[in-house]
């Protein structure tokens, strides 16, 4: 018999308590469903974890625990209707690493999972996608931000700067997706107080992951490392629990 362990991070538009919710119900629903006919035999439904994992940073919203007859009894549980029914909802993009060979065997297991599956290349290389992408997320999020604060002072309202860069060049997920200001996107943490989300320590804890790669593969990246320790000093006024857009609050000198 084996015994998995999931690390799960929250979608950036999931507050953590709309998270824990989906969380004890969603998923341990589609669990028990899976454990009655014997895809699983299993199942233990561990919520946030804050301490570490050798090699692998805290903290986790979910880390699930899942026991298995065998590596085979994967395919069938994937496509099991019991999984299929439940885990629609839960579609994913997956970021695998691997060798050739390697990802053919998981695709087939993986493909009922996810939305999208990309195979970045070797070991390790779905990782580095994951925190090239989160490089790129924070240092989009500033900009969007100081863009806002900016206007502030100029004398723009936020919907005359979002309708002009939402249609134009400035256009990014951070303002159409995840507006840093309340008002143009109703569904950004921006108008909710800025609760995560994506909490500003998850998005300090990648860009610190960016630099450490950097820096070990030789790779130049300034914007990566001013954005980390802006970050950093965001999360050092206590406000690692805020979601991350919430640096704009930082950038116009107040606090949340």
């Amino acid at each position: 018999m084996l015994k998995l362990y999931g690390l799960l991070e929250r979608r950036a538009d999931l507050s953590l308590e709309e998270f824990s919710q989906h969380w004890r119900t969603v998923h341990r629903e589609l669990a028990l469903r899976l454990v009655a006919p014997g895809y699983m035999r299993g199942y233990v439904q561990n919520h946030r974890r804050e301490t570490a994992l050798p090699g692998v940073a805290a903290p986790f919203d979910g880390c699930p625990e899942l026991w298995i007859d065998t590596v085979e009894s994967l395919p069938a549980l994937a496509t099991s209707p019991e999984y299929l029914d439940g885990a629609g909802p839960d579609e994913a993009n997956f970021m695998a690493g691997g060798s050739k060979d390697a990802f053919a065997k998981a695709e087939p297991i993986l493909k009922p999972m996810a939305g999208r599956i990309v195979h970045c290349g070797d070991d390790g290389a779905g990782q580095a996608a994951k925190i090239c992408n989160n490089m790129m997320l924070g240092i989009s999020m500033i900009g969007v931000a100081e863009a806002f604060v900016l206007a502030e002072k100029l004398g723009l309202s936020h919907q005359a700067l979002f309708d002009v860069a939402s249609t134009s060049s400035g256009q990014c997920w951070s303002l159409t997706t995840y507006c840093p200001v309340p008002g143009p996107v109703p569904a950004s943490p921006a108008n909710r107080d800025y609760k995560p989300g994506f909490a500003a320590a998850l998005m300090l804890k990648d860009l610190k992951l960016a630099q450490e790669a950097a820096q070990s593969a030789g790779a130049v990246t300034p914007m990566g490392a001013e954005a980390a320790q802006l970050y950093a000093l965001f999360n050092a006024q206590g406000n690692g629990g805020a979601d991350f857009s919430g640096i704009i609050n930082f950038l116009r000198g107040n606090s949340l």
